[in-house]
């Protein structure tokens, strides 16, 4: 079967890691579900000669993804509502942001960056799909749409003379199918001397640093500085600067305009992806081999423990946790619960391993040996904020980029 590229539609579209066939990684189950047949889809990723956009192959409905009682509030993440604070501050000092301004946030999810423009008295309008995050969101006085971005949303917000001076979109372009819809969209919502800001997880972070689990049915795409300058251009659309960013194991927010206003760092980013060949198919051919390493590495490492009588829990119900425990093989036999601060993810299961899913209290409470980090990006405001479990002689272990067990203080 002949694939084609979801951004320049190329037909040089080659594979290069397969993860099988993986459950929905937000598809937490309620308990009346337990023990029905669970869907699951092909999970495999492939490279594009034509434009270097790394894709996976099989797309599902969105609607099914992130319509259907859709978990996922970012306001339940202490140092992501930091990183949202600064980019705020940073944008309505650098774009002097004021109350004759507009900012558009796509995938505003609960109002958890929105909150941040408003209170500086920046006018703002979110654009999200889920039902739940909206409600919220509408709760804390934030002006919401509950849709998809698309490009007839667009042309709907320009014919209502609502035209943007700062359009964000952190973690959303990865999770649409029709990318250069939604990039025509961004165009025509943008004024002349508008500007994007817009986060992803960064290709490149993801190949050298095994992050496997970044990989799941949400993420449609995993982009390049090559890939978003090529799909930008495409629309008129100039990248004048990229930032590089920690959070979420290395992101990449990209900054375009419908005018030119480069500032150097995309070339020297373009030249070093040359350099390294993130442009070429080779940089991603080891990566299934490395990956199914780590997998063996973390089976190794956990059952080893279990063999010796220790008692294992996991720590964060993410959308990348779902497809480690699936794909590594860690199910009820091996971890006795898992625990997250989302009580929209409590009292239920997790996906394709039907793992109950509790309170962060309980890991005091049940003092497992072990808890296994599901979200590795955040350790560090994990382990600050279970140090009591670790004082009583818990331990985490940490499965990406290698398996590693941390103590009390994040001491390995």
């Amino acid at each position: 079967m002949s694939l084609s590229c979801r951004s320049c539609q190329s037909g040089e579209v080659r594979p290069f890691l397969d993860l099988g066939r993986m459950p929905l990684s937000d598809g937490l189950r309620h308990h009346s579900q337990l023990g029905r047949p669970e869907p699951r889809y092909p999970l495999e990723v492939a490279f594009c000669a034509g434009c270097s956009l790394v894709q996976i192959t099989t797309s599902v409905d969105p609607k099914e993804l992130f319509c259907n009682e859709y978990p996922y509030y970012s306001s339940f993440s202490d140092s992501l509502l930091r990183h949202s604070e600064a980019n705020v501050d940073a944008l309505c000092r650098e774009r002097r942001l004021g109350p004759s301004s507009f900012v558009l946030e796509l995938a505003s999810n609960d109002g958890y960056l929105l909150q941040y423009f408003q209170a500086r008295g920046v006018p703002v309008l979110g654009i999200d799909p889920a039902e739940g995050p909206v409600k919220a969101a509408l709760a804390r006085g934030i002006p919401t749409r509950q849709a998809f971005f698309t490009r007839a949303l667009a042309e709907q917000l320009v014919a209502e003379g609502r035209r943007a001076d700062v359009i964000v979109g952190n973690n959303v372009m990865a999770h649409v199918p029709d990318l250069n819809g939604f990039v025509a969209g961004i165009a025509a919502l943008l004024k002349p001397d508008g500007t994007t800001s817009i986060e992803a997880p960064y290709v490149r972070d993801l190949i050298e640093h095994c992050e496997f689990d970044t990989i799941y049915h949400e993420h449609l795409c995993y982009f390049s500085v090559t890939a978003v300058a090529r799909l930008f251009a495409r629309h008129g659309l100039h990248l004048n600067r990229v930032v590089g960013l920690p959070i979420h194991g290395g992101s990449l927010r990209y900054h375009a305009s419908p005018t030119p206003a480069p500032d150097g760092s995309v070339e020297r980013y373009l030249a070093a992806e040359r350099a390294a060949g993130v442009d070429r198919f080779a940089f991603y051919a080891g990566f299934g081999e490395r990956v199914r390493a780590l997998r063996e590495s973390l089976r190794t490492l956990v059952f080893g423990l279990r063999a010796q009588g220790k008692r294992i829990a996991a720590y964060g119900a993410a959308a990348k946790g779902a497809i480690l425990v699936n794909y590594v093989g860690l199910g009820p036999d091996v971890l006795e619960f898992c625990v997250d601060r989302n009580v929209h993810k409590q009292g239920r299961w997790l996906p394709g391993v039907d793992v109950p899913i509790l309170a962060p209290e309980e890991l005091l409470a049940r003092r497992p040996d072990y808890t296994l980090l599901l979200p590795w990006n955040l350790e560090r405001e994990i382990v600050a904020q279970q140090q009591a479990y670790l004082a009583a002689g818990g331990r985490f272990i940490v499965p990406v980029p290698e398996p590693r067990i941390v103590g009390r203080d994040g001491a390995s």
